[in-house]
This record gives structure tokens, C-alpha cells and sequence, in this order.
């Protein structure tokens, strides 16, 4: 049978299943060995479970249940309130300051936590309630949770940068070095978009009046809200990047101090470690199918040699190596809007990596563009996670028309970042080669 034909009942199964409503990575795990039973016959069992067993001996596994107790440790501390707190008594005063405020809580929180939905939650909760009170436009101010939320996979740590590690074996530390830039550049952009927008439409984004701005004494007290945060970022991050510690040393660590933050805001009970432990096994074993899975589709489409008919096909696509890149980022665009981040990447990475590293592009710089454009998914409709997130916690007179219209401008400018990294590749690789080379 022709790779053609292979390729189009290959996809045509999983197509199938995944509509019929099956978990996505049992349709994965299931239709691959199947395929690669009949490709390679029984030998292709022992080829994929002696690939499940080299994989679950890498240690940088253990660092993804430690990232997720942290992340959900950290949205029950109460770190949040304080937070915002601060934000509002210091840029309260400016147009659009709260929305950009929310903004710079949500890099904070995704330097603590490493998942997106964690900040869409905390700050639908506590700062779109806030800013609707204060008179803000409803889209500026949904759409800004929605775009800050994504960025915990983004901003190191990072649960979705480690799978994308142990999926093409580049190195997690070089991954996280690479987040930090692209980071900061989205929040400026998207900084720069609210407060323009705000400075030529007032209204959108009136800034508090006078008589309810803090003086200088509240301001510089609130100041203490930000020092657990900060500590426990560069805790985590210096250890990481200093050498001092790997991901997985350094998330032990981050859960230690998320237990701190817990304590010394007066949060921490058995009930909260009890609840926090629960979710964090339900999200480990998900991510240890979503593994099985990304090894069965990797050896099966290796099988069906349908990654050599991919190559054969980018090569046809107008502007050579940047055409086929182009090509690569509009395909995630487009899944990103009807599949999850990580269905994305047990789909996707077998084919695109063979080709970016036959085009000479950095699999660490490719890998941060395929983190944003993860990102990007989670805000864009019908399925953004983050949309669905950010509704279940808004005021009831939010509609889901509202969210999905809140995100577009934001789109636009997460999308002109992705173009700005292209264009100058430093923006991704100049803080890992300052610490790595």
C-alpha cells in the first residue's frame, strides 16, 4: 500500500474517533498501534514499550507533578489578592492602568506556575469584577485576562516546554532561558496596545478618580505583596539557570516555597494539601497517556514513512525554507482552534520537526514559536480553553459572544510578537546563549 493511501486512512482514523467523541490521547495511543501492528507486526510492541520505558526513566518527568502542586498550591494561597491589591494602588491612577496591571500579575503568576488556565481563573475571579466596577470596557478588560492568562506556558517554568523536551529531546533549561524574552516582549506589546488604546479612547479604560488614588505610605506597604512572589521566581528560575539545581530539583523547590507563601498567608490546612494532591495526580496520569500516546504515534508515523511524504510536500510550498515555516505556524493556528496544546504537539511534532532541522532552524527557537502559537489556542474560539476558563468565572450578564469578540485585537498583537521573533531570532536565543554557551 502506497505511504498516500496509508497516510489518508491514518488520519482519516483518527479524524473518526476524535469526532465519535474519544479521549484524544486513547484515540492516538489506540489507532497508532494498531497501524504499527500491521506495518511492522508484533515486534512493533516491544519497539514502542521499550521507547515508554526509556522515556519514564528521564528524570525531568518527575518535574511535572512538582510544577502542577506548585501552580495549584499558589492559586489557593491567597498570593493573588495581595497582588492585585498592589497593582491597584499603583497604576489605578493611569488609563487602562488596572487592565495593565492584570497584565504584569499575570507574568508573575506565570513565572510561579507554568499552566495557562491557573492566572484566567485567579484574575477572572478577582480583577474583570474590579475593572467592570470601575467603568472599563468589557471586551479591553476580557481580552487582557485572556492574553496575560496564556502566557504560563510561556514564561518559565513551563509544564507544556518540559513535554515539548522530552518529546524532541532538546534541553528543558535552554527552553525556559528562551521563554523569558518572548515573555517580556507580548506583555510590552500588549501593554503598549491597552494604554494607546485607552489614552485615545478615555473611556475604555478611565483611570481612578483623584480622591480614591493611595498615597506614596500605602503604596510603598503594598510593596511587601510582591516580595513571596519574587522569591520564589528567582529561587526556582536562579537555580535553574545558575547551575545550582535541574528543573526537577528546582520544582521541589518551588513546592516548598508555595507550602511558605501558603503558610504565612494563613491558607495552609491539611484539607488544601489533600485537595492539591488529588488534582495533582488526576493531571500527572493524564500527562503520562498523553506520553504513551505521543510514543505511539511518533514510532507508528515513522513506520508508515509519511514523515519523508511531509518533507517531499513543504518542499513544494512557495519562499523555500520560510514559506514551509509560515506554513507550519498557520496549521498550528488553525488546530489551535478545535484541539488542545497538547494534542497539538503528539500530532504535529513528529512532521514538523524533520523538516525545521532540514531548513536549519533552531529546534529551541521553533520550539518557542510553537509554545505561542499553543498560547494563541488557548485564547482563540470555538475551543480556547481559556475562553471556556474565563467564562465560567465572569459576572453572569458576560456572554460568550463578549469573550470570543475580547480576544481578537488581542490575537492581532500576539501574532505581530510571533512576526518580531522571526525577524530577529535574538529576541528567543540571546538569554540561553548568554547562560549556556
Amino acid at each position: 500500500m502506497s505511504v498516500e493511501l496509508l497516510t489518508l486512512l491514518f488520519f482519516g482514523s483518527l479524524l473518526l474517533f476524535v469526532l465519535l467523541g474519544t479521549p484524544l490521547a486513547f484515540v492516538l495511543g489506540g489507532v497508532s498501534v494498531v497501524f504499527l501492528y500491521f506495518e511492522m507486526g508484533s515486534i512493533g510492541f516491544y519497539l514502542l514499550a521499550s521507547k515508554m520505558w526509556e522515556t519514564m526513566q528521564s528524570p525531568t518527568l518527575m518535574a511535572i507533578p512538582l510544577f502542577v502542586y506548585m501552580a495549584i498550591l499558589l492559586e489557593k494561597s491567597g498570593v493573588a489578592n495581595d497582588l492585585y491589591d498592589m497593582m491597584h494602588q499603583w497604576w489605578g491612577g493611569l488609563r487602562g492602568g488596572l487592565a495593565i496591571g492584570t497584565v504584569l500579575i499575570c507574568v508573575i503568576f506565570a513565572a510561579m506556575s507554568g499552566i495557562s488556565g491557573a492566572a484566567v481563573v485567579t484574575m477572572g475571579t478577582i480583577a474583570l469584577p474590579k475593572m467592570l466596577e470601575r467603568g472599563y470596557d468589557k471586551k479591553l478588560a476580557l481580552g487582557a485576562i485572556n492574553a496575560g492568562g496564556g502566557w504560563g506556558i510561556l514564561i518559565p517554568p513551563s509544564i507544556l516546554m518540559v513535554l515539548y523536551s522530552l518529546l524532541t529531546e532538546v534541553s528543558v533549561g535552554r527552553l525556559f532561558a528562551a521563554g523569558i524574552g518572548p515573555g517580556l516582549t507580548l506583555f510590552v506589546l500588549v501593554s503598549l496596545y491597552i494604554g494607546l488604546r485607552c489614552w485615545l479612547q478615555p473611556h475604555l479604560g478611565p483611570a481612578l478618580p483623584k480622591e480614591e488614588r493611595a498615597g506614596w505610605g500605602p503604596k510603598l506597604r503594598s510593596l511587601r505583596s510582591v516580595i513571596l512572589p519574587i522569591l520564589i521566581v528567582t529561587i526556582v528560575l536562579g537555580a535553574i539557570f545558575g547551575g545550582y539545581a535541574t528543573p526537577t530539583e528546582a520544582a521541589a523547590i518551588g513546592v516548598f516555597g508555595a507550602l511558605v507563601a501558603t503558610m504565612i498567608n494563613r491558607q495552609l490546612s491539611w484539607g488544601v494539601i489533600h485537595e492539591t494532591a488529588i488534582s495533582t495526580l488526576r493531571l500527572t496520569a493524564l500527562v503520562m497517556w498523553i506520553l504513551f500516546a505521543a510514543h505511539a504515534f511518533s514510532a507508528a508515523y515513522t513506520a508508515l514513512g509519511a514523515q519523508s511524504l511531509i518533507s517531499n510536500l513543504m518542499a513544494f510550498i512557495p519562499g523555500g525554507k520560510w514559506g514551509a515555516l509560515l506554513f507550519m505556524l498557520f496549521i498550528l493556528f488553525i488546530l489551535g482552534m478545535v484541539l488542545d496544546p497538547v494534542g497539538i504537539m503528539l500530532i504535529t511534532l513528529p512532521v514538523f520537526l524533520p523538516v525545521v532541522r532540514d531548513a536549519g532552524f533552531d529546534p529551541i527557537w521553533f520550539g518557542i514559536l510553537f509554545i505561542i502559537m499553543m498560547e494563541v489556542g488557548y485564547m482563540t474560539p470555538p475551543f480556547g480553553f481559556n475562553l471556556f476558563y474565563l467564562k465560567g468565572v465572569a459576572p453572569p450578564d458576560v456572554t460568550m459572544g463578549d469573550i470570543y469578540a475580547s480576544v481578537v485585537p488581542y490575537v492581532l498583537v500576539t501574532l505581530l510578537g510571533v512576526l518580531l521573533m522571526i525577524l530577529f531570532p535574538s529576541i528567543v536565543l540571546y538569554i540561553p546563549g548568554l547562560l549556556y554557551d
